[in-house]
């Protein structure tokens, strides 16, 4: 389970950023094409927080449809993968979004 880590990586960078600061609430949003599964990012979230000025904080996930532009038309499609047909016949589809991974907010206690 790859998210332990990112889940890790995420705390540390918002540890980092709230110094001493306890932090009441994380806001990320995390791409559906992205490979990482948002309840595994919330089950390893209590974890790793634990003991930092993290722990006890809300998590709040958005979770980012895919959405891709065809490079032969030019007209942009919902992707459930990372590869797509168009209604045109193209396999040529660019992603422009679903593969995010973004902390988005982070909210402070006074």
């Amino acid at each position: 389970m790859h998210e332990l880590g990112i889940t890790e990586n995420i705390v540390a960078i918002v540890s980092e950023k709230a110094g001493n600061t306890r932090v009441k609430r994380v806001m990320l949003e995390i791409g559906q094409l992205s490979a990482i599964m948002p309840d595994a990012i919330r089950f390893c979230f209590d974890v790793c927080a634990q003991g930092t000025v993290l722990e006890g904080a809300e998590l709040e996930i958005a979770e980012i449809a895919g959405l891709g532009q065809c490079c032969a038309c030019g007209a942009q499609i919902k992707l459930k993968m990372l590869a797509g047909v168009c209604s045109c016949g193209s396999l040529d589809i660019e992603c422009l979004q679903g593969k995010e991974l973004n902390i988005k907010e982070i909210e402070v206690i006074d």
